[in-house]
C-alpha cells in the first residue's frame, strides 16, 4: 500500500508543478500530511538533492522513497515523478509526428529554431562569466581558462569523444586548482 501512495503522491507532484524548487512546497506536503518523514527531514533531503547532480525533483524523489520504503520506494517515486514528463514528451512527439508534414508547424519551427539558439548562447554568456571571471569580474580564473581552452582544442582538432574531454577537464582541473591554491597567481 505504501508504494501505491508513493506512485500517487510524486505523480501528483510532477502532474501540479514545474520542476525544480517549485516541487519542494509540494514534497514538503506530501511527506508530512503522510507522516513519512519530519520537516527537518524532508529539509535534509532536498539539500542533499541539490548537491547531487542530475533534477532536484526526480532526486528529491528518488530520496525521500528511499527512506520511506528502501529500494522498492525509490523506484516508485521516481518512476512516479516521471510520468507526467515521460507523457508529455510522448504525446509531443505524437502531436509532432502526426503533424510533420503540415506547413504551420514548419513556420512555428521555424521561429523556434532561432529562439532555442538565442538561449544556448545566453546560457554559454552567462555560464563564461559564472566559470572564468571571478565575483564582478574582479579577477579572471586561469584554471578555468587554461581548462578550457584545452577542452575545445581536444574537442575540435583531436576529435576527442565528449566523455574522455570532460574526464581531462576534470583532472586539469583538479590539477590547475591545487597548484594555484599552493602557487597563488600574482594579481
Amino acid at each position: 500500500m505504501i508504494y501505491l501512495e508513493l506512485f500517487l503522491s510524486f505523480l501528483m507532484i510532477g502532474f501540479t508543478s514545474f520542476g525544480g524548487m517549485s516541487m519542494v512546497p509540494l514534497i514538503n506536503d506530501q511527506m508530512l500530511s503522510h507522516g513519512w518523514m519530519t520537516a527537518s527531514e524532508v529539509a535534509d533531503i532536498v539539500a542533499i538533492a541539490e548537491m547531487t547532480p542530475g533534477p532536484l525533483g526526480i532526486n528529491c524523489a528518488t530520496f525521500a522513497g528511499a527512506r520511506t520504503a528502501g529500494i522498492p520506494g525509490a523506484l516508485v517515486a521516481s518512476v512516479g515523478v516521471l510520468v507526467p514528463s515521460l507523457t508529455l514528451a510522448v504525446l509531443a512527439g505524437m502531436f509532432l509526428k502526426r503533424f510533420k508534414d503540415s506547413r504551420t508547424l514548419g513556420r512555428a519551427m521555424y521561429g523556434v529554431r532561432p529562439v532555442c539558439i538565442g538561449l544556448i548562447f545566453a546560457v554559454m554568456a552567462q555560464q563564461s562569466v559564472n566559470n572564468y571571471a571571478g565575483a564582478l569580474f574582479g579577477c579572471l580564473s586561469w584554471p578555468a581558462l587554461v581548462t578550457g581552452a584545452v577542452s575545445l582544442l581536444v574537442l575540435l582538432r583531436f576529435k576527442w569523444s565528449v566523455p574522455k574531454t570532460v574526464v581531462l577537464a576534470a583532472a586539469m582541473g583538479l590539477l590547475l586548482c591545487t597548484l594555484e591554491a599552493a602557487f597563488p597567481f600574482p594579481a
